[in-house]
């Protein structure tokens, strides 16, 4: 009997949580681990800049279809849903659980995984990490636009958010997109280092919203039978979207490769982008209720991802039917 693994990073990632419920950070320590936070932001975004190609995002560029598909899933598709979604406030989560539902729809898809289940289901995958890749780069652009357009009434977008945008976000990740000539070897010999920089720069970041929300008092209205219909909600957020996606693609009369590419790229949302992305757009406590159905999400997806996409690779000439 085969054991179920289970993700060291998901253990690191609700361990934290509950450091964060149990020891928050507050007072002069919660102002040095708001700098903390911004410093690893932007360490995060300049390293996302020195490890994409640039030519191998133009190179991806040729398959304009197949990245359009992914992107209309990405910016159009789950956003719409997500609007859809509004009919579960308040009877079935609550406004600001909602807020934090509708961040999620508005987030680029996930590089790493995308590229890696695509691999493993024995898809299409340099169009895998050309369509992920753009959809992580437009999202710098495209999320912060989405929300100052979908969710005016959860978070304030002002001048001073749009330069902390510039300065967190995009900035590190111009440089690192310049300096990728000189630093590219370095940042690929020390890959596994660097790695753990970046996971542990997303652990900070979710242990400094967390006690934000601890202290303020606001997941003292979070009930478990909530969180459970919040779980419902996203698996059928995602179900719909693979659907979608996998009709889509053979509608157009996609290869099997490239329709495997479609729906693992075209389904995810990043959470390394999104809890940083959170940070900079939302403020107070509010962070830590906004990012509880992304890490929701991004564990179901990698369950469903990693279970849709053993079944493509144990049946290479059979499509799943469900």
């Amino acid at each position: 009997m085969r054991r179920l693994s289970i993700d060291p990073y998901l253990l690191a990632m609700a361990a934290t949580v509950g450091t964060a419920c149990l020891v928050p950070v507050h007072g002069i320590g919660a102002v040095v681990a708001g700098w903390a936070v911004k410093l690893a932001i932007a360490f995060l975004f300049f390293l996302y800049g020195a490890r994409l190609s640039p030519s191998a995002a133009l190179d991806g560029l040729r398959h304009w279809q197949l990245h359009s598909v992914v992107l209309a899933c990405t910016f159009v598709l789950f956003p719409l849903l997500g609007l859809a979604a509004r009919v579960l406030v308040p009877n079935v989560i609550s406004p600001q659980l909602y807020a934090g539902l509708l961040f999620l729809c508005v987030l680029p898809s996930t590089v790493q995984s995308s590229i890696a289940f695509t691999s493993i289901a024995r898809g299409n995958v340099a169009a895998a990490l050309c369509a992920a890749s753009a959809s992580n780069l437009i999202g710098i652009f495209a999320t912060p636009l989405l929300v100052a357009a979908l969710m005016n009434t959860q978070a304030g977008f002002s001048f001073n958010v749009l330069l902390d945008i510039v300065m967190q976000l995009l900035a590190p990740f111009l440089a690192g997109q310049v300096l990728r000539p000189w630093i590219a070897g370095f940042v690929q010999r020390h890959k596994p280092v660097l790695g753990y920089l970046d996971r542990g720069s997303i652990l900070l970041v979710i242990y400094a919203a967390f006690s934000e929300g601890i202290v303020s008092g606001a997941w003292h209205g979070v009930a478990v039978r909530e969180m459970l219909l919040l779980a419902v909600a996203s698996s059928a957020l995602l179900a719909v979207v693979m659907l979608v996606a996998r009709g889509v693609s053979r509608l157009l009369g996609f290869s099997r490769e490239d329709e495997i590419a479609i729906i693992f790229c075209g389904s995810k949302k990043s959470l390394a982008s999104g809890l940083p992305m959170a940070s900079v757009l939302f403020s107070g406590g509010q962070v830590g209720l906004v990012v509880i159905p992304l890490m929701l999400f991004h564990q179901i997806q990698l369950m469903v991802c990693a279970v849709l996409a053993q079944r493509y690779a144990k049946h290479p000439q059979v499509v799943p039917a469900e």
